[in-house]
């Protein structure tokens, strides 16, 4: 039996050198770009819910290990964002509901691809797909993963190496080293080296370019458990991610991976960018419409009503007097009746 680990499981360099949907026939560097929106969903629709930083985290590490195991042709990109995120705010105990993830990740794709930013029915067929997506995705997350969401991620780490370095006074030297750890996720570098490796590339890089000094005897990488190499590996891969462009029109589904393989996906959301916004507007303008014809027919009815309450009130008041004056005499006559009555009923003994 093994042993048990709260260490993060790492990649071997079998999956590192051809992952499932390599061997699926996608490049390294579509899929690269593919993992990256994919963190990018992740992260903006965090954002927008006001997730801690570490759910956000956990989602986009618990993305890249899942597609280590299984391939993006298999299990499309939007299914499994929708269920990463929704796993880690269950993992981290920052839970939020179904529907409030599928409209904010649904609202993110719409923005990125310009089409109106109108938020699902929860009663259609659109919203009842996504939510069935995100319910296959976190299954198919837990299952590959056999159940082992554990991550533990470097910010700790990061803190306590920046304070024992004598870093924290610097300017700039804490930021940058945080911003490099944040920019890592769109990166396998999380799926490949441990945290502690992290957080000292992220250091070294940016007090090289802040050109700040480090110790060198001993070597402080080591007094972290941090090897040279590996040092210099993540430091690489941060500066690559300056050079890396991603666009933010990426197939999330499985029609949308068949029409980018038929080089057809562009024009589609072209076409549907066109007709959700001719949509939008005539639904709009039929709004518009309806309202003025409310206004109208408000304001005619409210003069009409006012005109026959002004022609009213000089003989309602005459009523009133009238009913007034009939029923002073009413009560008179009545009066006069009791009065008869009780003198005609006595009588002397």
């Amino acid at each position: 039996m093994g042993r048990l680990s709260l260490r993060n499981p790492l990649a071997t360099p079998e999956q590192i050198a051809e992952s499932p949907s390599q061997r699926q026939g996608m490049s390294a560097k579509y899929e690269a770009s593919m993992r990256s929106y994919g963190c990018h969903l992740i992260q903006a629709s965090g954002t927008i819910l006001c997730l801690p930083q570490l759910v956000m985290a956990t989602a986009q590490v618990l993305l890249q290990r899942f597609y280590y195991l299984a391939s993006i042709q298999d299990f499309p990109l939007r299914g499994i964002v929708l269920g990463t995120l929704f796993l880690a705010c269950k993992t981290e105990e920052n839970p939020q509901t179904i529907r409030n993830i599928i409209n904010v990740v649904d609202i993110v794709v719409k923005r990125d691809r310009g089409y109106p930013e109108v938020v699902t029915d929860g009663y259609d067929s659109e919203y009842y797909e996504l939510k069935n997506e995100m319910v296959i995705g976190e299954m198919q997350v837990l299952r590959r993963l056999a159940f082992n969401v554990q991550v533990e991620l470097p910010y700790g780490l990061l803190a306590n190496y920046l304070r024992s370095l004598e870093l924290t006074d610097q300017e700039r030297v804490p930021q940058l080293a945080w911003n490099y750890v944040n920019d890592l996720l769109s990166t396998p570098v999380y799926v490949c080296f441990q945290p502690e490796t992290i957080a000292c590339g992220a250091i070294f890089l940016a007090a090289r370019e802040c050109r700040v000094g480090l110790p060198t005897s001993p070597p402080w990488w080591a007094v972290f458990d941090a090897n040279a190499e590996d040092v210099v590996q993540v430091a690489k891969a941060i500066r690559a991610l300056k050079a890396r462009k991603v666009p933010h029109i990426m197939p999330l589904s499985a029609r949308e991976l068949k029409m980018h393989g038929e080089g057809v996906l562009d024009e589609h959301v072209a076409q549907m960018r066109k007709e959700m916004r001719d949509k939008l507007d005539a639904e709009m303008k039929f709004a518009s419409q309806e309202k003025n014809v409310d206004e109208g027919d408000g304001g005619g009815k409210r003069s009409q009503a006012e005109h026959v309450d002004d022609g009213a009130q000089p003989k309602s008041r005459r009523g009133a007097r009238d009913s007034t004056s009939r029923d002073h005499n009413r009560r008179r006559h009545t009066s006069s009746r009791s009065r008869d009555t009780r003198h005609s009923s006595y009588r002397p003994h």
